[in-house]
């Protein structure tokens, strides 16, 4: 493998320090290294599918579970959007996705050029910096892309000094691999449409029809991401240079495709199989670390970009809730849509078995990883990021840890309190649910989550006082294009 630091990226200054990492430790006289950092992001997985999270769950994920017993297991993190490209923006710039464009993916990058991710933040303090598995960030002129050129516009110009995975979700075409900023094997063969039987044609193994890469083959896109994680991490172990490594796997998003002994391991059919090979996946990334030594100092974070597709009628055939008690799904707001399992791992610094109720998102991480490596970030750069690192090592912090959380521009979440703007329901649900939008959906919802997290309660015609102030907190954040203070 080539993993070659973008030149361009190494000239950025440091930046003026703040509180120093190895402060944070003052009180045990001890200087304590950088730590590697590991981010693992399911794709579609539900709140409910670990064991961890749902004991009554028909998926086994011991490796998950292990996750949560040696570190902490947050209760309300949340995505800033419910599916999966505002999720993602989210996470690599600490940035709500409201305040982009989305339709930008089209023709380019998502991530403006210029603009500060997780990748460039971490090189720029001397990480060697990782991307495997999906993208989905765009890149320039992909749809009518010469195979024989660089790919521009994607990880390794935004961040990242290597890159292997895919452009996108796994069910659209053209199917092929990237590695760094060159196309692996071209998508010049044709491949037909895929579904499966009593499901919906959106679940199952399901992908759409479109070209594809001669010896591309959907059920080994796992497998590979996995192995290619594994091997980087096998390489980092011969480096005293720290590393990120943002595993991004495609699963368990459509194609649902348990291979081998993954087949029948579930109670929840092939979705449930598919998550305990994810799981597995989860494992082997574990079991690397503590054979090549590395566990003790590696910061190891697991979670999932959104909630699942899973409908009624998959609950009730394999009595397996997803969602768990929230309500909703991919693509809605209901909390089923957006609210996610968050394990944290770090040996000896965050306590094991620990829990946190507090509210957070995916757009914290760089200000905590900013705060973690003693860096500050410049003004344009993580707008909606509030350093977490308190809670996650078990300090004493004032309390409310960060501002109101942004779900895209839908919802806004401040404290106990949720306002919906107009119906949570998302096109995903709409497009099946037998049930028409009640009117009390139709002007919006508002819910307290701690007295009623299954949002069953709409207190929307009841706290206009409510509406009002969170409706106009959310115009706010637009207005001054951003909620988190510029000291930080």
């Amino acid at each position: 493998m080539n993993y070659n630091r973008r030149n361009f990226l190494k000239t950025i200054g440091a930046g003026t320090l703040s509180l120093s990492f190895a402060s944070i430790f003052s009180a045990c006289e001890k200087k304590v290294s950088k730590p590697n950092i590991i981010f693992i992001m399911a794709d579609d997985m539900g709140y409910g599918d670990a064991g961890c999270y749902n004991p009554q769950s028909k998926i086994s994920t011991p490796n998950i579970d292990h996750i949560a017993s040696k570190g902490i297991r947050f209760t309300n993190a949340h995505s800033p959007g419910a599916w999966c490209v505002p999720a993602r923006y989210g996470l690599l710039t600490g940035r709500f996705p409201f305040r982009t464009d989305l339709k930008r993916m089209k023709t380019t990058s998502l991530i403006e050029p210029g603009r500060m991710t997780l990748g460039s933040l971490l090189q720029r303090n001397g990480y060697k910096t990782a991307c495997i598995g999906k993208w989905h960030q765009g890149f320039e002129n992909l749809r009518n892309q010469d195979y024989s050129k660089p790919i521009q516009s994607g990880p390794v110009e935004r961040g990242f000094d290597y890159f292997y995975g895919i452009h996108a979700s796994l069910d659209i075409p053209p199917y092929y691999y990237i590695e760094n900023d060159r196309c692996v094997e071209a998508p010049t063969d044709d491949v037909e449409a895929s579904s499966s039987e009593d499901v919906t044609q959106i679940q199952g193994a399901f992908w759409r029809a479109g070209k594809i890469a001669p010896n591309f083959k959907h059920d080994e896109v796992l497998p590979t991401f996995t192995e290619k994680a594994v091997t980087y991490l096998e390489d980092q172990k011969k480096s005293n240079t720290p590393f990120f490594l943002y595993f991004s796997l495609a699963g368990p998003h459509t194609p649902w495709l348990p291979t081998g002994k993954f087949k029948d391991s579930s109670k929840a059919g092939e979705y449930g199989d598919f998550m305990t090979q994810i799981d597995d996946s989860v494992g082997k990334i574990v079991e690397i670390l503590k054979n090549t030594g590395q566990a003790d100092n590696t910061l190891l974070f697991f979670t999932s970009d959104n909630g699942p597709v899973w409908f009624e009628e998959d609950i009730q055939r394999y009595n397996h809730k997803s969602s768990h008690f929230l309500k909703g799904m991919k693509v809605d707001t209901w909390e089923g849509g957006h609210r996610v399992p968050f394990l944290v791992s770090w040996s000896g610094k965050i306590p094991q078995n620990s829990v946190s109720h507090e509210n957070i998102c995916f757009t914290d991480m760089m200000a905590t990883f900013a705060t973690l490596v003693g860096d500050k970030l410049p003004e344009n750069a993580g707008e909606d990021s509030f350093n977490i690192l308190p809670v996650l090592l078990g300090e004493k912090y004032e309390k409310p840890l960060r501002g109101a959380i942004v779900i895209e521009n839908k919802a806004i979440i401040q404290g106990d309190w949720k306002l919906i703007f107009d119906s949570g329901r998302g096109g995903l649900s709409r497009w099946l649910s037998k049930q028409p939008i009640e009117k009390s959906e139709q002007k919006g919802e508002l819910y307290n989550l701690k007295d009623d997290p299954s949002e069953n309660n709409n207190l929307y015609g009841e706290r206009s006082d409510l509406v009002q102030s969170l409706t106009a907190l959310f115009e706010k954040y637009k207005k001054d294009g951003r909620s988190a203070p510029l000291s930080r």
